[in-house]
């Protein structure tokens, strides 16, 4: 049997997006000249869509379907991230001039919500088949032995970081990477060598955007005043950068967490998505979680979310298979690294990184793909003795 309280927990998380949606898409809608409910619902096709396909999913054999699954998302959306720069416009819609959506149906898809599940299961299936305990081997050795997966991920870095132009993906899948290598059996001192290898190619991706290089300053115009107090005065000097850059987005964000205070304002009457939060609904749906239902309502949302990767840990935990344990564990971090790279971003932790929130923030590519990965947990679930 599936594991039910998953289950229940994604539901729930999805039915609080809808209500979101609705909320926090007043000033959109206006914006746009589209009914109160339009994205309301489109969320909730999607939000039941994404419930049928995860109980679907669920009654599934592993041993006769993960594998399938697995490989048809990873292969099938790579193949369609290559292709896209090259299919005509009325197939594909472009933000900032990178081709990131694919149009089905009145609705955009975008292949790499779809990808990083896929590339989840491809690493848990070859790591179970080609790595296991370094058994105090070099690492020259261990870097030969990862140097297949590395090439992998490099191309994979390139189409979405430069021909997708979408740099926070590649930093939640670098991090679940990392990660699922160090499960995988890998020693501490190789993690530390590929992170520190990892740092110095964001660092260089950061630089080859300009968009990228102001979104850095912007936040830390924010973040500079309460830093470079720990640091002397010629130093800080050096480090400051001009006040003109204005941090508004952050900002708002902050200001309608702290409007929110414990409480929240309540529901609809929330102030900052009226055009002060760019589509507050999407990247911006924890501040806007946080002023309408406050301290409480976050913390909520927090537990339910904690309790849903426990639930996924869980059956990693209890997995006697190595490539169902890798690949629960896999969507566990994809899942986490997501929430909280989000989350430092609109609280001013650290740059923004348009990374949405997992079942929450609006967006049917997102909720599709994490819908996916949740299935594919609960079909690996039967084999794991749950309770």
């Amino acid at each position: 049997m599936a594991d039910r309280k998953l289950f229940t927990l994604v539901s729930v998380l999805i039915g609080i997006s809808i209500i979101l949606t609705y909320s926090l898409s007043a000033y959109t809608t206006l914006l746009f000249g589209v009914s109160e409910f339009h994205f309301a619902l489109r969320q909730s096709i999607f939000g039941i869509f994404s419930i049928f396909i995860i109980w679907l999913l669920s009654q599934l054999d592993p041993d006769k379907w993960l594998k399938p699954i697995g490989f048809t998302l990873f292969l099938g959306s790579m193949i369609l991230m290559i292709a896209m720069p090259f299919l005509p416009e009325f197939l594909v819609s472009a933000v900032g001039g990178a081709k990131r959506w694919i149009k089905v149906f009145g609705f955009s898809l975008a292949p790499v919500e779809f990808f990083k599940i896929g590339f989840v299961y491809f690493l848990a299936w070859s790591f179970s088949r080609k790595l296991g305990h370094h058994n105090g081997m070099g690492l020259k050795e261990e870097f030969l032995r990862f140097a297949p997966y590395g090439v992998v991920f490099i191309g994979a870095m390139f189409i979405i970081a430069f021909v997708q132009n979408d740099l926070g993906q590649v930093v939640v899948l670098g991090l679940t990477l990392l990660f699922m290598l160090m499960f995988a059996g890998s020693s501490f001192r190789f993690f530390l060598s590929i992170l520190l290898v990892s740092l110095s190619f964001f660092i260089f991706f950061i630089f080859m955007a300009e968009h990228r290089i102001t979104r850095i300053k912007s936040w830390w115009a924010l973040a500079q005043n309460s830093v470079l107090e720990l640091f002397p005065d010629s130093i800080a000097e050096q480090l400051r950068v001009p006040t003109e850059v204005e941090p508004y987005q952050i900002g708002h964000s902050l200001n309608a967490i702290h409007n929110g205070g414990l409480f929240g304002t309540g529901i609809g009457c929330g102030t900052f998505k009226l055009g002060f939060l760019s589509e507050v609904h999407t990247d911006f749906v924890l501040a806007g979680l946080a002023e309408e239902f406050g301290f409480v309502g976050v913390l909520f949302v927090v537990f339910i979310f904690m309790w849903m990767l426990q639930r996924i840990f869980k059956v990693a935990n209890r997995s006697r298979d190595t490539s169902i344990y890798l690949f629960s564990l896999g969507i566990g971090l994809l899942l986490a690294f997501a929430f909280l790279v989000n989350a430092y971003g609109i609280s001013g932790i650290t740059p923004i990184k348009g990374i949405s929130v997992p079942f929450l923030s609006y967006g049917g590519s997102a909720m599709l793909g994490a819908a996916f990965g949740i299935g594919m947990v609960l079909m690996a679930s039967k084999k794991a003795k749950m309770d």
